[in-house]
């Protein structure tokens, strides 16, 4: 058994990575473009703006959410002439998963400086996980394209493995346990949206907030590197203080940057602070 660590010699263990839009699918575009489709299905049009709004739940409860806008619930109430129930969610969460397999194969690149990151923290001895709010077998179709490329994680699990998804801390603790790492105080948590962050938060763990590859700002690479200097760093600090109010101890612009932040969070540890 490992020797029980003192507070002020407590270092990082291991980082937990969310998947769209913070390790692949840069600008988060694969749910996005299968929930448009799926509500299309049913005659009620989405912007990619609403779609987003509860990025980063379970799909289920995201199809839930977005039913529950105020804009979406009375469209829909106009075409079906009665609101959503449980029944049109389940209809649609079924219908989606099909849908988001075929758009996985068009938004699955890994994101670029990810490797170099990965490979970067596992010459630190951190381990690395990762989760989210797909389906297992969404997921699952996920880590083979993103292996294809390079990209293993150490453990990987789906908000339907757990009793709840973000932002209840359920998958971060999955994770820990699997790769046996704890306290979560040594554990990073690594996410591109609010809820993410919050079940960072929500689980004892560092969080960190991506925003450029994913959510907040919803751009491809190509996007991203188009945007003028001035708008693109005006954007960055609004998604910044996004982040921070949702939680997150520190905001990066990608995963990239990751590297250069994990010797400050253990020099806190260090220092005896925690999250």
């Amino acid at each position: 058994m490992e020797p029980q660590r003192s507070k002020s010699s407590l270092q990082m263990r291991g980082v937990i990575f969310d998947w769209a839009g913070t390790i692949v699918d840069h600008g988060s575009l694969a749910p996005v473009t299968a929930f448009q489709q799926v509500f299309l299905r049913h005659n009620v049009a989405i912007t990619v703006a609403e779609a987003r709004q509860p990025m980063g739940l379970e799909k289920r409860a995201h199809i839930e959410a977005l039913l529950a806008i105020p804009r979406i619930g009375k469209l829909w109430s106009e075409v079906h002439q009665r609101a959503a129930n449980s029944r049109d969610i389940d209809t649609m969460y079924e219908e989606f998963l099909p849908v988001q397999l075929e758009t996985l194969a068009s938004h699955s690149a890994v994101i670029p400086g990810v490797l170099e990151t990965l490979e970067a923290c596992r010459k630190q001895g951190l381990k690395l996980g990762s989760s989210s709010g797909f389906a297992r077998p969404i997921m699952d179709r996920l880590a083979q394209l993103a292996a294809k490329q390079g990209l293993v994680m150490d453990a990987v699990v789906s908000a339907t493995e757990v009793p709840a998804g973000r932002p209840e801390p359920w998958m971060n603790f999955a994770n820990m346990q699997q790769l046996d790492i704890y306290p979560p105080a040594a554990v990073v948590v690594v996410d591109d949206t609010a809820v993410g962050v919050a079940a960072g938060r929500n689980a004892g763990a560092w969080s960190v907030g991506v925003i450029e590859t994913g959510n907040l700002f919803g751009l491809t690479s190509q996007e991203l590197a188009e945007l003028p200097p001035s708008e693109r760093k005006a954007k960055f600090e609004s998604a910044k203080q996004e982040m921070l109010a949702a939680g997150a101890h520190f905001a990066i612009d990608s995963v990239a940057s990751l590297p250069k932040l994990l010797p400050e969070i253990n020099s806190l540890l260090e220092r005896g602070e925690r999250p």
